[in-house]
């Protein structure tokens, strides 16, 4: 004869069942998430307070949705998208040279902005941005924004450097000396776009619309300069910390630069500003984007949310020089209590124009010089050919 089952008390039994209702296993693991997520980031986009113990938007973020983040930093898109094929992150904040790129590869995936409940606080301008959008897809969040800013050394230039042409044109520095050894450029095949819009401000009769779509003709005007430009060039930069070193040690004086070295030199009491000089500025419209094969969405969808919050809008605009892509976030207090939407240029958008991936076919020509065109000429002329 079997033995008999222990009686259940009805009470224990609602409770159970209770249980059971409220929190069905795929809900609750969601809830839980998977306690882990990587992401591939711009220097100074994911601080944990590790150099400024102010600049912490990765703590709390661990600590309330027990998420633990890695960060792995990129220089330049293209260390990026490269990072990207390995497709071991769950998550990168991609520029507009990039995203593009990393959709037709299939690396990143579309995003449930239903999931992300402070979607609809995002800036307008952005919200359907093209370099996330796909027809109805949206591939990822927007994150910050901002300008490509000329770097120079105030002992060097009293007044601020008007043009670009400090770095593309021989001439002596205000200083009497010239500027040959003593200026750098980005060493991403992007930065062709600087020079692009250089001539598209200073040779008109070129005929340059976008600094992204460039006919025969016009592709060979930027070639030529960057050509000229090579013999002048103390660095082809893509580290930041070396950039910093370079003004500080090694006598460079001048340099394309993202707002994070000026507010980093500047914090060292280092005789650095920045200026948009009169042709205007290329600039960066960045995106988190999320790895079409994370195992971790849902710390991932967590982090997205998060990312749009004032806790990190607020302080990461005043800590990178950038701004935020959530309007309401220029009234958050910043742990430096700096107008950062002021000083960072937020009135400034229509005149940046926004990194994007060059391709053949183009809105301003009838063909353009692909993307694939210009890695392989700026390596080149990087090396001196």
């Amino acid at each position: 004869m079997p033995a008999l089952l222990k009686p259940v008390t009805l009470g224990a039994l609602f409770s159970l069942l209770a249980l059971t209702t409220a929190f069905p296993p795929a809900q609750a693991a969601e809830q839980a998430g998977e306690g882990k997520l990587s992401i591939v980031a711009w220097p100074g986009y994911i601080e944990r307070g590790d150099t400024d113990k102010n600049y912490n938007w990765v703590g709390e973020f661990e600590d309330t949705t027990g998420c633990k983040v890695t960060v792995k930093t990129a220089g330049t898109s293209d260390e990026m998208v490269s990072l990207m094929n390995q497709g071991s992150y769950d998550l990168v904040t991609a520029s507009g040279d990039a995203s593009l790129r990393l959709i037709a590869g299939k690396k990143v995936q579309a995003i449930d902005t239903d999931k992300i409940p402070s979607w609809h606080t995002i800036d307008a301008r952005l919200q359907n941005a093209p370099w996330h959008t796909i027809g109805d897809k949206h591939y990822g969040v927007p994150f910050q924004w901002g300008p490509n800013v000329l770097m120079y050394n105030t002992n060097v230039f009293k007044t601020p450097p008007k043009s670009w042409n400090v770095l593309f044109v021989p001439q002596d520095l205000p200083d009497g000396k010239p500027n040959k050894g003593r200026i750098q450029a980005y060493d991403g095949a992007i930065y062709m776009a600087d020079a692009a819009l250089y001539l598209m401000r200073t040779k008109p009769e070129l005929g340059i619309k976008d600094p992204y779509e460039l006919n025969e003709t016009q592709y060979k005007a930027v070639l030529d300069i960057l050509r000229q430009q090579h013999p002048l060039i103390h660095r082809y930069w893509h580290d930041y910390n070396v950039q910093m070193s370079d003004f500080k040690n090694e006598g460079v004086v001048a340099s394309g630069a993202w707002p994070f070295q000026v507010n980093m030199l500047q914090s060292e009491k280092q005789p650095i500003a920045s200026v948009i000089p009169r042709e205007g500025a290329t600039g960066w419209a960045d995106t988190t984007m999320l790895g079409a094969s994370s195992k971790n969405k849902v710390c991932a969808y967590k982090w997205l949310e998060w990312s749009l919050s004032d806790k990190v809008q607020a302080p990461l605009s005043e800590w990178f020089g950038a701004n935020p892509v959530v309007p309401g976030a220029c009234k958050a207090k910043a742990p430096g209590g700096s107008d950062f939407c002021a000083s960072n240029g937020y009135e400034q958008f229509s005149q940046i124009k926004f990194w994007k991936t060059p391709q053949s076919q183009c809105a301003t020509q009838t063909t353009c010089v692909p993307y694939s065109r210009w890695t392989q000429d700026y390596i080149a002329i990087m090396g001196g050919r």
